[in-house]
This record gives C-alpha cells, sequence and structure tokens, in this order.
C-alpha cells in the first residue's frame, strides 16, 4: 500500500494535477507548489506521512526543479491524512526539512537561497 500510496502522488506530481489522482474523500486541497528561487536545482522531493518512520520514494523520480521553476505536487495518499513531514534535497546536497506540515492548509514552499518558507 505504501508504494501504491507514493506512485500515486508521483503521477500526480508529474502531471501536475490540481487534484490527486485518488483523493482523499473528504474534499481537502493537498496541493503544494514547490518555488525555487535559489541557484541550485532540486534534485529530490520527499513526502512522508507523520506516522511513517522512513522517508517514502523521491516524489520527483528522474525530474529536477531547475532554478527559477517551479512545479506542483499533491501530496495525498487517500488516507485523510494532513500532516506529511517534507524534505526537499538541492543539487549541492542542502536540505530543507519541515515536520509536521499540514498540507491541507500550506500550499507554497519556496526555497532560496538563504532559507525557505512555507505558505
Amino acid at each position: 500500500m505504501k508504494r501504491f500510496a507514493t506512485l500515486l502522488v508521483t503521477m500526480a506530481l508529474a502531471l501536475g494535477a490540481a487534484s490527486s489522482v485518488v483523493a482523499a474523500d473528504d474534499g481537502k486541497n493537498r496541493r503544494v507548489v514547490i518555488e525555487n528561487l535559489s541557484t541550485d536545482a532540486v534534485n529530490y522531493l520527499y513526502a512522508s506521512p507523520v506516522t511513517s518512520d522512513d522517508w517514502e520514494e523521491d516524489l520527483l523520480g528522474d525530474e529536477v526543479i531547475a532554478s527559477g521553476a517551479s512545479r506542483g505536487a499533491v501530496i495525498d495518499n487517500g488516507t485523510n491524512e494532513c500532516n506529511y513531514d517534507m524534505k526537499i534535497v538541492m543539487s549541492d546536497g542542502k536540505e530543507f526539512i519541515h515536520r509536521g506540515v499540514d498540507v491541507c492548509s500550506v500550499s507554497w514552499w519556496i526555497i532560496g537561497e538563504v532559507g525557505d518558507t512555507m505558505h
């Protein structure tokens, strides 16, 4: 089931979908846009339910988010969960981690040269 949920998130990310492929039945929007304002590419994007002890598979797969680009990700494993741990790894190895992100209310993650912010 974990692998299937990861596949659904990855498919939605690749499609840039406004809603998830198989959405939770509560009608909440779990789409987060990652905007890369840094000079390095985002190489990896992870989103794991707070109930998981491990990072799920990389949601970007073979793709990256280039400097100046943005990409939407639907963080929805079909279980009505809203709270996820999220992690980005940049091409220079720098990591940005946020724990317990409410993806039902956060819709934007901006990565910059000196830090990051969520809205």
